[in-house]
């Protein structure tokens, strides 16, 4: 019997806005678990993320903000230019330290973060990116005993990112996009 996945935390660059929302779309708008998504941005770029996964999605999708609680139902956007943590109440905190592996916000730092807060109860996904931020998170989540899910590097369109972390932990379950979706969707609780 595997623990209950009380969070999904998923990472991605390069592709990883494609893939998420291939993953996203179709879930239930009361879906359970909550999904929080860090993807990279070109700095100091607004973009519309929310509008562009507002429009596609069933749940709500909002940008992180300060000491705002996790709630099922919603996906989590990581805004540009934090790092998003989270805290022991299960509320965010937005950290505007130095860059990790070239990012703020850092794949690694969220997973990581997650994994000290949720434990075994942390679903980490790493999708397509050219980068190999999101690896060593990725890993902490498998050794803290969550569930860490990498998105197949043939199928990405950009493997690096995936394919750093499958190299990097033993035990890494490999999917691609549209069995990451149906993998969701057997965890929803109704």
């Amino acid at each position: 019997m595997r623990p209950l996945t009380k969070l999904i935390v998923m990472g991605g660059s390069w592709g990883g806005i494609q893939a998420s929302l291939s993953i996203l779309e179709g879930l239930p708008p009361d879906y359970s678990i909550p999904i929080v998504l860090v993807l990279h941005r070109l700095r100091n770029q607004e973009g519309n993320l929310q509008e562009i996964f507002s429009k596609k999605l069933l749940l709500k999708a909002v940008e992180v903000e300060e000491k705002e609680p996790l709630l099922p139902g919603h996906v989590y956007l990581a805004p540009a230019n934090y790092h998003v943590l989270f805290e022991k109440d299960h509320t965010f905190s937005l950290d505007d330290s130095e860059l990790e592996n070239y990012s703020r916000p850092s794949i690694d730092v969220s997973f990581s973060s997650a994994a000290d807060v949720f434990g075994k109860n942390t679903m980490g996904i790493l999708l397509s990116g050219a980068s190999r931020d999101g690896s060593s998170g990725l890993k902490y989540i498998f050794e803290k005993g969550g569930v860490a899910v990498a998105q197949d590097p043939s199928e990405a369109e950009v493997g690096t990112m995936p394919q750093a972390a499958i190299e990097s932990i033993r035990g890494c379950t490999i999917m691609n996009v549209a069995r990451i979706k149906e993998f969701l969707l057997s965890l929803h609780e109704h």
